[in-house]
């Protein structure tokens, strides 16, 4: 079989060369071709893919960039409006355990307060430094909604507190029972009538008759009547085991069981009774039974008594 000869024109000897193994030349240029295609194309292709998936990150982090700029305005709000909520908690808190006498909360000195600049700080930090601080600071508002339920749960404990101390300072004995000046005290001292040394459970106020005797605090009138030495006697019960007594009056002016307040008249000083030596009023405050010292129930400054000034002070 005859052979098929392949030439090419040389210009360097200007004449037809013969291509020696054309076919197994022409073979394996066509393989190197496609060969070198195939792996244009892989590389192409990959070129592409790893384009697209860069471009898919480069959304997926803006898009979780906006978000989280979202989330931190959203944060923001949320802490000042918290941070708003629980400095106020806290101050009405802090005034009413005083009001009521209650010790202070171990952790109501700590320090919940997040500057502006501090929100700034982390929108101007890169991004995993703003996703670190965000979560700092998202887990801190938690911190102060859990300190805002513990402070709303400590309201109960105060109300009851306060309820109890309000009608406290609405009946305790806390004003003079007449206008008078004090004369006889309390504790033990020779009695000008029975002459002998004797314990004088009250206080004597000098007055002439038919001046007026106030309630020093609110309570019920239990006793109207004659008692022995001490004449025309008035009992008062005020509540929380307080009870006060008034003696040798001229005069009623309430009835027993009628609710009266303080600074209420409610008698007129006299001289009656076998054990006074003149015009007085003896007064007598009693705590589940047991004599007191009235002067110690005398107070110049009545407005600590008053709930008004308790709350606003």
């Amino acid at each position: 079989m005859k052979i098929k000869k392949f030439y090419y024109y040389s210009p360097d000897k200007l004449k037809l060369v013969q291509i020696h193994n054309f076919i197994p030349k022409a073979i394996f240029g066509l393989f190197t071709l496609l060969i070198l295609f195939v792996l244009t194309t892989v590389v192409l292709n990959n070129t592409i893919l790893k384009s697209e998936n860069l471009e898919e990150v480069l959304l997926n982090n803006f898009t979780e960039k906006k978000l989280l700029g979202s989330e931190i305005e959203i944060l923001k709000k949320k802490y000042h409006k918290l941070y708003s909520k629980f400095e106020k908690l806290s101050d009405e808190t802090r005034a009413l355990r005083l009001a009521v006498n209650l010790p202070s909360l171990e952790n109501e000195n700590e320090n919940y307060g997040i500057g502006g600049s501090e929100f700034n700080n982390i929108m101007n930090a890169s991004f995993d430094k703003r996703k670190e601080k965000f979560n700092s600071i998202y887990d801190y508002v938690n911190k102060i909604e859990t300190n805002i339920k513990y402070e709303t749960s400590n309201f109960e404990e105060i109300k009851n507190k306060f309820n109890d101390n309000k009608n406290l300072y609405e009946v305790i004995p806390a004003i003079r029972p007449v206008k008078a000046k004090i004369g006889d005290r309390f504790g033990s001292r020779y009695h000008p009538i029975l002459k002998v040394n004797r314990m004088h459970n009250g206080l004597d106020f000098l007055s002439n008759t038919g001046d007026a005797v106030l309630a020093p605090g609110d309570g019920i009138i239990t006793f109207i009547g004659e008692k022995g030495g001490y004449g025309k006697v008035i009992k008062i019960k005020h509540g929380f085991g307080y009870e006060t007594l008034y003696a040798h009056l001229s005069k009623f002016k309430v009835k027993r069981g009628q609710k009266v307040k303080r600074g209420d008249v409610i008698a007129f000083t006299g001289n009656t009774g076998s054990l006074s030596t003149g015009p007085h009023l003896h007064y007598e405050v009693r705590h589940n039974g047991v004599c007191l010292n009235p002067r110690n129930f005398i107070f110049e400054n009545v407005k600590l008594f008053e709930n008004n000034y308790l709350v606003s002070n």
